[in-house]
């Protein structure tokens, strides 16, 4: 898979965020602090349902 962490990642190295990895079917999310912990999947039309009503709510 190739992850790839938001741009709005914080700290020193940039590892206190999530990272993401697409496919044609899922995306996938792992903390970026522990990645060997285990990951996330889920439909890409969840995640896009996700980070519409995440950009909605921020609006207020």
């Amino acid at each position: 898979m190739n992850w790839r962490k938001s741009t709005y990642s914080g700290g020193g190295e940039g590892n206190t965020c999530v990272e993401i990895a697409e496919s044609v079917t899922h995306i996938s999310i792992r903390d970026s602090k522990a990645p060997a912990c285990g990951t996330l999947s889920v439909a890409v039309s969840s995640f896009a349902a996700f980070v519409e009503g995440t950009k909605r709510h921020s609006r207020g």
